[in-house]
This record gives structure tokens, sequence and C-alpha cells, in this order.
């Protein structure tokens, strides 16, 4: 059985009561709660089913490179056991070591994504474990999980509200929802309302919401929804129901794997057609030689060393505050163009604040002098429920320690006034009035009167104001430049509360409003805002000069959130009001365009407020459907949604609920929007860094395929399958992850965001790989030539010859690639315009590398194993050489790029 279509906050108290057929008074039955229980099931969320450790572990495996790879062990092993006349470990060896490859990439993919989905979790933890209901005539508590639809509650201050409800008594009553909605203030409920049907859960006043926290005052209410039922109910649905959605990172390496695939098979495919139809060799050999430069040609390492990069960016990123729960995360952040981020706890600190305060006639900041024995500072702190902890921690409704808070800022010894000046009755804040007053006991017998609220509703009870000091009575002119000032506030989206007094003789036998509030002394103003956070906006104009576009996206008023965005530069601080409210839509203007029409007109908007769970997913989608990546930030319930739509959620830490930081893909541990714009710097390095791994190694794969190619053409037997397999995945390794530590360039944030169709081969690494590849490969081969064929080769004879062309042809390809890692440290800039030493790591790798290399030539056993002979001095000489001529080689090629506007062309420069 389901409640969640039943609308009840459009409903009158009667109608919601004959509709749950309960009783306001006595509530239900122990027996019909128990047989409503088992109708409509606990008031708890639904699991979904984990993931088990094997599930994750198998998913690593349908990456289509891995599937790729593991063919690939197939396969070689296969021509292995063939070539080897039966099954040896040799034969197995390159398909062993593929996989263990492949293995360990699983093993690093788990680890890092082990950290349980638990959203689902936090919300059900969210709940509260006992409520206090009418059962029977009688007032009880029983667990929350036994609530059921027509119960009745009853609610007190600090209580959490533990089912959706419709309130038919309210005293006072407020309940703090930022987490759903992202609105600062805690809402006033009143009984009395009748929302209109399509009102957001922000504005429905007579509703209370599970999950969230009464803050003050007292209420009474139906149940009206349970479990699923209910709003946090509705979210946890939406997030079960949320497909999770391919990264950037993931798409690319798809892309790839294919392209790499197609182009493997028709190169193998082309080679033994050559071989067999041109040069009339066996096509069982060529059958052999072209799967075995199939495999050579796949980067065996690549999905290892993507995982190693990723990982050491999740390191650096936690070293700055951005704490990443899945490696591809790493990299979407890069590749961010649009950044919608919830206002309330992620652009503003969700903390009151004074700001403008009028007062003397005058409109003054909040930091100026400020006399804290005035009756202005005493009729806003005295007529005030909030208190200050021992450590010194303002506690109570957001607004009313805003005030205190401000008195203490401008050093009011407000506990010893209290203290001397106790508080001896009052008249309690009612949301129909809109006012609060306390009275205090003076020295000379005399009463304080404090009082606080709405400057509306107070000047209709002011009869004097206090200019300076002194007291006059209030004139109509008064009264207008107040109003003005109210106004003035209110279009800066500033909450504006006033404060009067009177002294008076005698204490009123009973306080109330008519006895109590009358004949008031005007003090003031207080203008309050939730502010943005400092270094929000130069985070912002940073992601802008970037190419990347914030977008605000609240529960909150649309002329709270546009002052905010003014601001902060969302929208422009130079345009007028009118101009900029054309770049704000409401929740309810969104309810009335489709998805189509949204998706053709989002780019025309902002800000986005008063929106639901829904609507933020809803705007997530129509970015998405013109192919931006989209990250979303949020820290409240009513974000999970979002958070778990966008290709990467980023949920805040500290001000972040349970929910929020399960939903995300990223949480920040400081709650700061400027970790963000880190945040994209270092996916930007973790993408550039992957793709010179992309660009090294298969510059690299591709010379080795050029090699055996047009060795084969030629005759040649150039490269043993052990020479391959030991520069794919021990030469090269090394230099592709310490190109993963390469720092980032100057220029990372200078370049556009990249787009869902550009990938690893973009910003010119397509290109920079082809000429590269042959470059090496026509190196290789001028080698074993001249060993083999040219000048040297009447040094030795037969198989000695061959054998030492082989070898050069093996160091020359090895040596190759460690000189060439030093070329790929940037795609078009110059080798030598910055130190290119500066990579410790990559340094180390040479040297290491380097010397696995020469270990395999020189010492005895396994030079043999790998059929290579020792050169002579002049010999590695040779080979040094011709290897280190790649360096100059590309650097002339770097210099053409530049010099004809092609490498600005590639990278896509933002013009500042």
């Amino acid at each position: 059985m389901s409640t969640k279509d039943y609308i009840a906050f459009n409903e009158s108290v009667e109608s919601v009561e004959s509709k749950f057929n309960t009783n306001l008074q006595t509530g239900l039955t122990s027996a019909e709660a128990q047989k409503r229980l088992e109708q409509y099931g606990e008031n708890a969320i639904q699991e979904t089913e984990k993931r088990t450790l094997l599930q994750k572990f198998m998913d690593q495996f349908k990456d289509f490179m891995i599937l790729v790879l593991l063919v690939a062990a197939v396969v070689s092993t296969g021509v292995g056991i063939v070539e080897s006349g039966g099954v040896t470990l040799e034969a197995l060896s390159d398909g062993i070591i593929i996989l263990l490859v492949v293995i360990l990439n699983a093993v690093l993919g788990v680890y890092q994504e082990n950290k349980a989905e638990d959203a689902i979790d936090a919300l059900k933890d969210m709940s509260s474990p006992e409520a206090n209901v009418i059962r029977d005539g009688n007032r009880i508590s029983v667990k929350s999980t036994e609530l059921v639809p027509g119960d009745i509650v009853v609610l007190e201050a600090g209580d959490i509200v533990p089912a959706d409800l419709r309130f038919f008594e309210s005293n006072s009553l407020q309940i703090e929802e930022a987490a759903l909605t992202g609105e600062s203030v805690p809402s006033v409920k009143d009984a009395r309302e009748i929302v209109p049907a399509d009102a957001g859960i922000g504005d429905r006043l007579n509703m209370g919401f599970s999950s969230t926290n009464v803050t003050y005052g007292r209420g009474t209410g139906v149940v009206t929804g349970t479990g699923m039922d209910t709003e946090v109910g509705h979210i946890a649905s939406m997030l079960q129901n949320t497909d999770a959605q391919l990264t950037p990172l993931q798409q690319d390496q798809e892309k790839l794997g294919h392209t790499l695939t197609y182009l493997i098979i028709g190169v193998a495919i082309l080679t033994f057609l050559v071989g067999v139809f041109f040069r009339g060799f066996p096509a069982l050999d060529m059958l052999l030689v072209a799967i075995s430069l199939a495999v050579a040609a796949i980067p065996e390492g690549l999905p290892a060393i993507t995982t190693i990069i990723l990982s050491q960016g999740t390191q650096t990123m936690a070293d700055r505050n951005a704490l990443v729960r899945t490696l591809p995360a790493v990299e979407t952040l890069g590749s961010t163009s649009v950044i919608c981020s919830d206002k309330t706890g992620t652009l503003t600190l969700n903390q009151m604040t004074i700001e403008k305060v009028y007062r003397d006639g005058a409109l003054f900041d909040a930091a100026d002098e400020l006399n804290t024995d005035s009756t202005f500072i005493r009729s806003i702190t005295y007529a005030n429920d909030s208190r200050v902890d021992k450590d010194g921690t303002v506690v109570g409704d957001p607004t009313e320690a805003a005030m205190i808070k401000y008195a203490l800022d401008h050093n009011m010894d407000l506990e010893d006034q209290l203290a001397k000046y106790p508080r001896v009755d009052e008249v309690p804040f009612e949301s129909d009035r809109k006012l609060m007053s306390t009275i205090h006991e003076l020295e000379d017998g005399r009463f304080f009167v404090a009082v606080k609220g709405a400057p509306d509703r107070l000047i209709e009870r002011t009869t004097q104001i206090e200019l300076n000091g002194e007291v006059r009575p209030m004139t109509d002119a008064d009264k207008e430049q107040i109003l003005a000032a109210n106004e003035g506030m209110a279009r800066e989206a500033l909450r504006v509360l006033a404060g009067a007094y009177k002294i008076v003789d005698t204490r009123p036998e009973e306080a109330t409003t008519e006895t109590v509030e009358q004949d008031l002394v005007f003090t003031g103003l207080v203008g309050l805002i939730d502010p943005e956070r400092p270094e929000a906006k130069d985070s912002i104009v940073t992601a802008r000069n970037a190419g990347i576009r914030t977008v605000m996206i609240t529960g909150d008023h649309a002329i709270t959130a546009q002052a905010i965005a003014e601001r902060l530069t969302i929208l422009d601080p130079n345009a007028s009001s009118e101009e900029n409210k054309t770049h704000v839509m409401t929740g309810a203007e969104l309810d009335q365009i489709s998805d189509d029409e949204l998706a053709k007109r989002v780019a025309d908007y902002s800000v986005y407020a008063r929106v639901s769970p829904e609507h933020k997913v809803r705007i997530i989608r129509a970015w998405q459907a013109n192919d931006k990546v989209v990250s979303m930030t949020g820290d409240g319930v009513n974000d999970a949604p979002s958070l778990k739509q966008a290709d990467i959620g980023v949920g805040m830490g500290i001000t972040g609920t349970e929910v929020s930081k399960g939903a995300s893909d990223m949480v920040l541990a400081d709650d700061n929007f400027a970790t963000i714009v880190s945040a994209v710097e270092e996916g930007r390095k973790v993408f550039a860094n992957i793709q010179k791994a992309v660009q090294f190694l298969l510059s690299a794969n591709l010379g080795e395929v050029i090699t055996l190619f047009v060795g084969t053409l030629l005759g040649w037997v150039i490269l043993e399958p052990v020479h391959i397999l030991w520069i794919n995945l021990v030469t090269d390794v090394f230099p592709a992850i310490a190109l993963g530590l390469e720092p980032a360039e100057k220029d990372v944030m200078d370049h556009a965001p990249r787009t869902k169709q550009d990938s690893f081969l973009s910003f010119g690494v397509a290109p920079s790989i082809i000429y590269q590849g042959i470059l090496e490969g026509a190196i290789t081969l001028a080698v074993y030539w001249f060993a083999a064929e040219g000048p040297m080769a009447t040094e030795l004879t037969g198989e000695a010859r061959h054998n030492l062309a082989e070898t050069m042809a093996f160091i020359t390809l090895g040596m190759i690639q460690l000189f060439h890692a030093y070329n790929v440290k940037s795609t078009f800039t110059s080798l030598f315009s910055r130190n290119p030493f500066n990579n410790k790591a990559l340094n180390l790798a040479f040297v290491v590398s380097g010397v696995l290399l020469i270990g395999v030539i020189v010492t005895p056993g396994i030079n043999s194993f790998f059929s290579v002979t020792v050169p002579n001095p002049t010999q590695w000489l040779i080979c040094i050489a011709a290897s280190f001529a790649i360096v100059p080689i590309v650097e002339v090629v770097k210099f053409i790029f530049r010099s004809t506007g092609a490498a600005e062309k590639y990278n896509r420069t933002i013009n500042k």
C-alpha cells in the first residue's frame, strides 16, 4: 500500500483526519496500528541488494581494453605453444605475464572502490529511533519504525521528525529543513495553512518531513507517509533508480580499446596477406608472425599504468582536501565543463550573519563601531532564546544566534548583563504576529521590555523612536525612512528584523501581546544573510577563465539566490537586477516546460531557485543532453539524487549529510568550494599525464609494429617475441608510471575543457603518436640495416651477424623509448623551455630501465635466453647515438607545430 499520491498539504485538517480514518484527540487503537503496520510495512528505507566483493572484482573485466588483453593472453599462449611444439613455461610466459597485469589492475580497482555505497544506509540512520504518539487516548513512546499512516505524533524542540506529517496543531513551531530544501533559516510551521497543490517542499508550511529537526516550539500532526512514501523515501528511491554514469575516462578507454583493436587486426591481416601473396612466405609462418605482431601492438601495461596514475592523483587530491571515492572520478573533474552547485553550505557558509544595521537614522555595516550598552543591541539580544556554550559556541535558532554573535563580536558582556537583568517573563514568538518579547527586571525595580520581530508588524506597535540616545515621538517621516531602509536591505536579499523596547514601572499580571507589545520605542533594524564563502568568488572566476561555467541550484528563494549569485559573479554584478532576473528560473517555472525544451534553454539560466530533488536531476540531464561533463556539488539529503546523476558528484565532508557523501564520487574534507577548482586542475593534470603515458606507449608500440612489419616485408627477422614483451612490460612501464608524476604544465588551466568527443588521442596526441612511432621504427630499422647489411655487416658473417644486428635493434628500440619519455613531457612545448630533469621519478625510471636493459645484454645466461650478443664499445655508441637522435628530431617537429599555429589550435587555448 502507498500514500505518496495523497496531497495532504492541500487538504483541510478535517479532510486529512477523514482520509486516514483516525481521531485527532485519541489517535489510533493499538489493534488498528498493528493492522496498518502489516498493511503499509515498517517506517524504514528499503535497501537495494549490495554488490559482493566478487561482483566488484568481475566488473573490472567489463572494460573493453581489458577484454582485448585477455584475448591477447589466450592468443599469445596459443602462439607460444605452437612455436615451442608443446606446453612449456616459455610457451606460457607471455600469456601469464599479460594475465598478471590484468589481475593487478582489477585488484587495484576493487581496492579503491571497496568503500561501499552507503547513501541508503545513511538515510536509514538519519531516522529518529523513538517517536511520541497518541494511541488509545494515551501519549506513549514507540519505535519510529512502528509508525503508521494515521498515527498522531507529538513534537517538541530537539525532536527529529519521524515521518511525514500534516500538522493540526502548531505553537511557535520551527523546523530546520536545510538538508531537504537548502534554506538556511528554519521553516516556521502553521497548521492552519492550506497550501497550493503545486507548492514546493519549502513552501509546505503545514507539513513536517521525516528526518528534519524541530528547533523551536511544539506541534502535533497526523502521519501521512512512512518509509518509502516519505520525501526522504522518495529521494532514496531516486538514488536506487539513478543509473551510474560512465565517466569520460571510462568512455575514452572504451574508444581507445575499440580503435586499437581495429587497427591491430587490420595491420595483422595486412601483414599476413603481404607476406603470403607478395613475399611467398608459408601461410602458417605468416599467421604466427601476424599474431605476434598483433600481440606486440597491444599496450599491455596501459590499464595498470592508468590505474596507478589515477591512484597517485587520488593521493595528491587527498593532500589538497579532496577525498576521491572512485578512481575515474580523479580525471573526470579535469574534463568538467559545468559545475552545478548547491547554494547553502557550499557557496555560502550556512551561517546566518548580520551584515547591515539601521540605527540612529543611518545605515551601518555590521563591523562598524557599536555601543554595547545601547537599547538597540539590548532589544535584539535580550528577546532571544539562543545561548552561549562554555566553549563559546552560540547554540539556537540561526537568526537569533547571529544576533548574539554580532553582540559578542563587539565585546558585549551579554552573560553579565542577563545575570544583572534576569528574564522574568516572556511572550513567545508566534507565526501570526511575527514578534517575540521578553521582560527583564532592572536594578531600580522597573522592568525592561525587549521586543524583536518583523519590521512591518513591530512598527505598528511603536509610538516613539530613539536616535543617538534621545527618545522622541515617531513621525510619519520616521516610518517612511525606516520602511525605505527595510526595503533597501530586502532588495539585497537580506532578512530584516526590527528591535524595540520600553521601560515600565510594573510587570503585567499576564504577559500577552496586548499587555506587553504596545507603545514601544523603535531602536533599529538588522539585515541578515547566509553570506557567500570568501574564497568562492575567486574560485568561480578561476573556473570561468578555464572555460568552466558555474550554475547555482538551490531550494532557497529566487531573490536570495539571485543576490548571492551576483555577489559571486555567477550572474553579472554590473547588469541590472531586472536583466539578471531573466537568467533565474524557479522550480514552478521548470514544471511548465518539457525536458526537451529545458535542454534547449538550459544554457540561458545560471540560477535555479525553489527547486526540488527531481528538478536538480532534470537540470543536470539537460546539460548532459548538450554533451557537457557536469559536476554537482551539494551537502543536503535533497542533493543526493543529483549528485549521483552528475558525471561527478562532490559532497561536503564537514556540513554534508552522510547521505550526500554516500552518493558522491568525491568529498571535500574542508567544505571549501575553492578545493573544487584545485581538484579540477589536478584532474586536468592527471588526464594530461595519462595522455603522456598513452602517447609514450602507443608511439613505442607503433615503432615496434613498423619495425616488425617493414622487417617482415624485407625478409628480416628483426626482433624476437621476448624482446617485444620485455620492452612492453619492463622497459616501458617505469617511464610510463613516472610520466604520471609529471607536475602540471603552467598553462593547464588556460585550455577549454575537453568535450565528450575528445579522447586520449585528442589535443595533438594522435599526430604525435604517428610521426614519433614512424621515427622510432625508422631509426630501429636503420640500425638493423647498418649492422646486418650496411658498413658494419662485413665484420661478421652468418648467424653471428644476424644476432648482432638483432641485438643492436633491440638495444636501440629500448633506448629510444627511454630518451623519448622526455619528449612526451609536453606534446608541443620544447623540452628545454624548462628544466628537463624536474621529474625525479622519470630520471630514476630512465636509470632503472636502462640498467635492466643493459643487464639483459651483458649478463651471462640471461643474454643467451634473450638470444643477444654483447656489442663492442663502438656498437654501443652507435645504438645510444641513434637512440638519442629521437630528441632533436622531435624538437624540430614541435617547433614546426608551434610556428604554424597548429599547437594552439590543437590545445584550444582560451583567449582571456
